[in-house]
């Protein structure tokens, strides 16, 4: 059971032991070993879901996390996702996705979504899109917010790569968030939670004034948020000019 996910699980530990990258997980405990959960995690870079997903596999669960369509189409990547048993998105139909992520919660099982939808080329916490409170709400799952940091040094969007050694990453899990009220509430709730975090995670981490992947914020070069979602909305054009093109 679950051999693919064991064995790409192996991999990433291999690929992170060769890095020699020294991974530091904060509040573990708050992920239950068993029943229903939603992970809500920030989203910074590429190997979100390996950070994530190795949360996971330290308390011995099998995270499926929420994907952007796309992902899934590739030849090996789209193969290893779907026996991992992740759910694709397809951004123009975002409910059936919802629905297969219930239905996986209800079965018990734990599933990741990155609540910022896409990556933040700011590094902090992004406003947030309602499907994590949605899913806690309609299934009684737990909503647990998870913060990272570090990671994205290795390899996040527009070609930012840093693969030097002993790359410091934490990844910090906090208590439940309330999920009573309307989504909206929850939403906020959530996000205010893991800004929160991940201030906590910043205060301690070896931060480098200047640095690209340090947020604007604590010193570094990294887009303020204003300019990040200017960079997110040109982006977002350029994908559809790109899908359109394909179409016709």
């Amino acid at each position: 059971m679950e051999l693919t996910y064991r064995t790409a699980t192996a991999g990433l530990r291999a690929l992170f032991a060769a890095l020699l990258m020294r991974i530091t997980i904060v509040g573990e405990h708050h992920l239950p070993r068993s029943g229903a959960v939603v992970l809500a995690a920030n989203h910074i870079g590429y190997l979100d879901f390996a950070f994530v997903g190795l949360l996971g596999r330290r308390r011995r669960r099998f995270v499926r996390f929420l994907g952007k369509s796309d992902v899934f189409e590739g030849p090996v990547l789209g193969w290893l996702m779907r026996r991992m048993k992740h759910v694709p998105v397809d951004r123009e139909a975002a409910a059936g996705a919802l629905y297969e992520a219930e239905e996986r919660l209800r079965g018990g099982e734990a599933v990741g979504v990155f609540a910022e939808g896409t990556i933040s080329r700011s590094f902090e916490v992004k406003p947030l899109a309602r499907g994590a409170a949605a899913m806690a709400q309609a299934t009684g799952a737990p909503l647990i917010p998870v913060v990272h940091f570090g990671g994205h040094r290795v390899l996040t969007v527009d070609g930012r790569r840093y693969l030097r050694f002993r790359t410091p990453v934490t990844i910090r899990v906090g208590p439940p968030v309330p999920t009573h009220g309307h989504p909206f509430e929850v939403t906020d709730r959530l996000r205010e939670a893991m800004s929160a975090m991940l201030a906590e995670v910043l205060a301690d981490y070896p931060l480098e004034r200047g640095a690209w992947w340090v947020p604007a914020a604590h010193g570094g070069s990294a887009p303020a948020p204003e300019e990040a979602a200017r960079l997110d909305e040109e982006a977002l054009a350029r994908l559809r000019e790109r899908r359109a093109a394909r179409r016709r």
